[in-house]
């Protein structure tokens, strides 16, 4: 059965299911098409995706998707018909976003995915870290950060989101549509059920503060960017800048001034598409190397501790120390590489999971009276055997050789990734660090 749409045929909308995640959460989603791969399309909070089927020129783009791909559609947390964030538990953060994705791709039996998004910085830092689910990924204006938004004030915020909602803002966002009442009409409704002025006053917020500039060298899954000429709210030279730092990406300057991708002239952009899933996949050039989070922990002045209580109590001690470090490390869902005399290193693909790890290791181990420091960093490594090595390892052990008694101490890059999780932080300024190039701000959890 196929409905008239306004530009022709479109298939029928898919009926809605949905995900439960690992924390009990329920995530919206829809699956339809017949193409050979998958494909997850998600344009930004832009609209729920109860109303896709609802603006013709939509539909149509998505109904050309399905011929390309099996596609998979879904709400994130706080959007349209899936759980709202929660108010207790900080959620709108990037590991949330990754496992969420990853709950809804088991829940609809995807095993490896292209992704189609707007500014992609999520997307970014989920195909790092999860190279063996992400095959690919297709980006519109591409952004690691949001600068402009940091010196608004709340208020502001919400006032842009009033604004956002309005005939002006899509003016501004689409301006060669603005005249058409469909697009008006479905342009208001969508802003609106995406979530009130306030909300979208935290998303901005969140926004923010959010920067994965640091790591964008280290995406090596293939990305196909497109931007056009004349946009005016997102600006191409960043777009452009940013996707030739990364080391397979390709860059597709279009005619037109609208925003979003689907609408306007989508011809050439469909082509793009068909032709880049059409490419073979680079699997194995990512399977040994992955973006983590590594932890490495060490007990304080040892050589003091092992001298006063003698060799026996010691093995005690450290066998104590191994069991709490494990199991904790398992709460956490990371993995202990392995042991390092009084001290262990581990690795996770969350890094607030990891910080968090770090400071539940410390805290246990200094109610029996042991204190440790810890050091994290989060970079690519390389999987070998029973070990992991690269760059991100030395990095991580040079970072906690500067931590002090009873300090969970992270770089700069981990600070940036877990914006949106709650974590407060101390800056400890600017050092170097021995055989890593460069300066390096740290930081150290408080609490």
């Amino acid at each position: 059965m196929l409905i008239m749409g306004k530009l022709g045929p479109v298939n029928e909308p898919p009926e809605g299911q949905y995900a439960k995640t690992a924390d009990g959460a329920y995530l919206a989603y829809e699956i339809f098409g017949t193409g050979p791969i998958d494909l997850v399309v998600r344009f930004g909070n832009t609209f729920p995706i109860d109303l896709i089927w609802d603006l013709p020129q939509l539909a149509e783009f998505m109904d050309s998707l399905g011929q390309l791909a099996r596609v998979i559609v879904y709400d994130p947390r706080g959007i349209g018909a899936s759980d709202p964030l929660s108010t207790s538990d900080p959620d709108a953060n990037l590991e949330t976003q990754a496992s969420d994705l990853l709950s809804v791709l088991d829940a609809a039996g995807a095993e490896r995915v292209s992704i189609l998004s707007s500014q992609g910085s999520g997307e970014l830092v989920i195909a790092a870290t999860y190279p063996q689910r992400v095959r690919s990924l297709i980006v519109t204006n591409l952004r690691s950060s949001f600068p402009e938004m940091r010196d608004m004030t709340f208020e502001q915020r919400k006032s842009r989101a009033v604004w956002l909602a309005s005939p002006n803002g899509l003016k501004f966002y689409d301006p060669r549509v603005a005249h058409d009442p469909v697009v008006r009409r479905w342009w208001s409704k969508a802003r609106r059920l995406c979530g009130s002025p306030e909300q979208v006053a935290r998303q901005m917020e969140y926004a923010a503060e959010l920067d994965v500039s640091s790591f964008l060298e280290q995406v090596r899954t293939p990305t196909l960017v497109f931007h056009r000429q004349g946009n005016q709210m997102w600006d191409i030279e960043t777009s452009r800048k940013t996707a030739a730092r990364l080391p397979n990406s390709r860059f597709v300057e279009l005619p037109g001034s609208e925003s979003e991708l689907f609408l306007g002239d989508t011809t050439q952009v469909l082509c793009e598409i068909a032709r880049f899933l059409r490419e073979p996949d680079v699997a194995s050039d990512g399977e040994d190397r992955q973006l983590a989070t590594v932890l490495f922990t060490d007990i304080v002045a040892s050589t003091e501790q092992l001298a006063s209580v003698g060799d026996q109590a010691w093995r005690g001690i450290l066998d104590d120390h191994d069991r709490t470090i494990d199991e904790i490390v398992a709460s956490y869902r990371g993995r202990v590489v392995k042991k390092l005399g009084d001290g262990i290193l581990g690795t996770f693909d969350g890094p607030a999971r990891a910080v968090r790890c770090a400071v539940a290791i410390r805290d246990a181990l200094a109610a029996h009276g042991v204190v440790v420091r810890a050091g994290l960093h989060t970079g690519e490594i390389e999987l070998r055997a029973d070990d992991v090595t690269g760059m991100a390892v030395h990095t991580g052990a040079r970072v906690a050789a500067l931590a002090e008694a009873g300090e969970v101490l992270v770089s700069s890059t981990v600070k940036d990734l877990v914006i949106g999780s709650g974590i407060e932080f101390d800056d400890r300024g600017e050092h170097e660090l021995k055989g890593v190039p460069g300066r390096w701000r740290l930081f150290s959890v408080v609490g």
